[in-house]
């Protein structure tokens, strides 16, 4: 095995929060933050608060932002009109909701800044430098200002995020269109790509597509999920991989 992958991996598919950058534990405050405020608006100061770990992790880590809206909230039994991409934040519609949790990220990572694993960086230039393709595919609408950020948009031959599958229509995460497309657009099959997610939705989304090699990156102590969802390996820093090749 060369880099940790088998000898067939032609190219590397990588998420983008959590994996690349430290920006899932941004995502997972600004989602707590919007749905506590709309889940006290709700049912008043009794309300259930969204727990940032458990209910991040299952209902909307990894997934397109209105998908995320919709799956926690019927968890909750709750369910909102969507309304449309033009919804002002303060409308009460699975599309205003994802608007508002937009906004509250984007003034963290403002105000917090971002920063890239180094070790998820030191091991992409040596995939790069190995001669495997490398591809990002996010959920994000964010990605490509927070790949500039960090500097490391220029590491990747292509991108498959948020945008991207809006223009094209491509459902997202925990479906596997996302990578496909990316594995398509790199020029490979996906028996000859290798998947790189934090999330359970990402690791959904690998075995579906049946890549050749899934990676869980465990960030935060859920190793034996990411395994039962999919992973082939788990590791907690791509270093790792590198390392034990």
């Amino acid at each position: 095995m060369k880099l940790g992958l088998p000898d067939e991996i032609r190219a590397c598919l990588f998420d983008l929060d959590g994996v690349i950058t430290k920006t899932a534990v941004v995502h997972a405050a600004a989602w707590k933050e919007m749905f506590d405020a709309f889940l006290q608006e709700c049912d008043g100061p009794g309300f259930r608060p969204f727990d940032s770990a458990s209910d991040y992790d299952e209902y909307v880590d990894g997934r397109p932002r209105e998908d995320g809206v919709r799956t926690f909230l019927a968890s909750r039994g709750i369910s909102l009109p969507e309304g449309s991409p033009d919804d002002a934040p303060e409308d009460n519609t699975v599309h205003g909701l994802g608007r508002r949790k937009n906004i509250l990220v984007l003034e963290k990572i403002r105000t917090q800044g971002v920063d890239a694993y180094p070790g998820s960086l030191k091991y992409i230039d040596a995939v790069r430098a190995s001669g495997l393709r490398t591809a990002v595919v996010s959920s994000s609408a964010n990605c490509r200002t927070i790949l500039a950020a960090v500097g490391a948009e220029e590491l990747f031959e292509v991108r498959i995020d948020g945008v991207v599958a809006a223009e094209r229509n491509i459902p997202g995460k925990p479906a596997p269109d996302t990578f496909l497309e990316a594995a398509r657009e790199l020029g490979v099959a996906a028996s000859e790509a290798a998947v790189f997610e934090d999330a359970l939705a990402g690791m959904d989304a690998g075995k579906a597509g049946r890549f050749g090699y899934v990676v869980g990156v465990d960030r935060v102590g859920q190793a034996e999920a990411l395994r039962a969802h999919g992973a082939d390996r788990v590791v907690e820093d791509l270093a790792d991989l590198e390392s034990n090749s």
